[in-house]
């Protein structure tokens, strides 16, 4: 699907949209993203994880402290541990790839440490999300390259529902966290995903000055847009996307054992003060 109406129209799931963009097949391919949940056996080709690092090593990385590094996991059992960990979901299982993005401060402890030096600034909020961007960055980068390759991917923010066990699981040490994983490899054309539309430009792109007030009238049309999603897609959603989403905020047991992530943060050596 290249076609720039047709992929705005999924996208969107309206047809009122501005169709007048740029493009390029670098736009087609970011706007064909969607979240691959069944996967082939099928191997991926030599090189390709290589490949997906140096892309991700391509990102922007903050003062050029390439805060983040990621554990490829291809081991069968290792990948059944953190699909566990990750509400038992099937596709970390299936996926010849699972690749997962970690927030790294030992490093920068480990040369401070070697050369004799403080590194108390490492204990500070700030460096703990600079390292989660960094990794976020780095893995948005690999993820386009992914697909760029006619590969899958989808990610996997359930691993921090047990940060603790998948530090023991991937032996990770003080100052490094798991920030999310990340499925990769080929659909599998049996069970086809769809592209899940989006809330409209005018929810998120404020020119000038931030306004939620006037952000009603999208979030209203989004919600009749996700429900018909929902019902072509046979998934039993109840309610809206407005509703769903509150759901997920409404207290800490919504937040499925991440309610105590600073607590684990802190069992795995980040001070965050």
């Amino acid at each position: 699907m290249t076609n720039p109406t047709e992929l705005l129209h999924h996208r969107y799931g309206v047809d009122t949209i501005n169709t007048n963009i740029l493009w390029n097949d670098t736009l087609a391919n970011l706007l064909s993203h969607r979240s691959i949940r069944a996967y082939l056996s099928e191997p991926l080709p030599p090189g390709t994880l290589e490949t997906l690092v140096a892309a991700a090593q391509s990102a922007s990385t903050s003062s050029n402290l390439q805060t983040w590094s990621v554990v490829a996991v291809e081991d069968a059992q290792r990948k059944e541990k953190l699909s566990q960990l990750a509400n038992n979901q099937a596709h970390i299982r299936q996926c010849p790839l699972f690749l997962v993005w970690l927030a790294d401060l030992a490093r920068l402890a480990y040369i401070a440490e070697s050369r004799g030096l403080p590194h108390e600034g490492l204990d500070y909020l700030e460096m703990f999300l600079m390292a989660a961007i960094d990794a976020a960055l780095a893995a948005q980068n690999a993820t386009v390259a992914a697909e760029s390759l006619g590969l899958g991917t989808v990610y996997i923010g359930a691993l921090r529902n047990h940060p603790e066990a998948v530090a023991e699981v991937l032996n990770l040490p003080p100052h490094v966290f798991a920030v999310f994983g990340l499925c990769v490899g080929y659909a599998n054309p049996a069970q086809p995903a769809a592209i899940k539309p989006r809330l409209s430009q005018s929810a998120v792109l404020h020119r000038e000055t931030y306004k939620l007030g006037q952000q009603d009238e999208a979030i209203a049309q989004y919600n009749d847009v996700m429900k018909a999603f929902y019902t072509s897609q046979q998934m039993s959603v109840p309610g809206d996307w407005s509703e769903h989403s509150v759901k997920r905020v409404m207290s800490s047991a919504s937040l499925s054992g991440r309610d105590r992530l600073r607590e684990a943060l802190k069992t795995l050596g980040f001070e965050l003060r």
